[in-house]
Parts: C-alpha cells; structure tokens; sequence
C-alpha cells in the first residue's frame, strides 16, 4: 500500500463509519478533551510526568467521552473495560519493580 491509500482510507472512515459511530467531529474531542484536563487536574501528582498507567486511564476515558455522542457502540464499553484492567496491571507492576 502507499502514503495515499492509508489516508484515503482514513477519510473514509472519518467521514463515514466513524462520523456515524462517534458523533460530531468537534464535539467527541471537546468532550475528551475535557475528560482528559479534569484527571490531569485530579492526579496524585498533576505535576509528574505521565506514566503507562496514565495513558491506560486517558484511553478508558477517551471511550468514556465517546458514549456520549454517536451510535451506541458495544466496543466503547469492551475497550474501556479492557483499558482499566491494563491500568490496573501497569499500575500494580510500576509499584513493585516488574517493568522489564
């Protein structure tokens, strides 16, 4: 495949699929965007760098926000799901060592 094709696909699903599946494009990532500053601003730490786990957090909430517009999608409750238990187990091995 070439550069063209990959984004020719893409504006496919951004204006077709996930238009219908996410809701309006500005809205969605109005609403993650504020998912995403309110657990900055609550953090243990809002001044530490961001960590696996973190990013695992911002990815249940990024399908959090996504909820709320669109289509009901049976894969935003799946993935959240899913991002939580990797949180969970990137936490649990940040704080005792088993990050190799």
């Amino acid at each position: 495949m070439k550069p063209a094709d990959f984004l020719r696909q893409g504006i496919e699903l951004v204006e077709g699929d996930r238009a219908a599946t996410h809701g309006d494009l500005y809205r969605n990532h109005q609403n993650i965007a504020t998912m995403w500053n309110a657990f900055l601003s609550i953090r243990r730490d809002p001044a530490a760098p961001l960590g696996p786990d973190d990013v695992a957090i911002m990815g249940d909430l990024l399908k959090i926000a996504r909820t709320q517009l669109g289509e009901w999608n049976k894969d935003d409750y799946t993935d959240g799901a899913t991002y939580m238990g990797c949180a969970g187990a990137l936490s649990w091995m940040m704080r005792n060592g088993e990050t190799d």
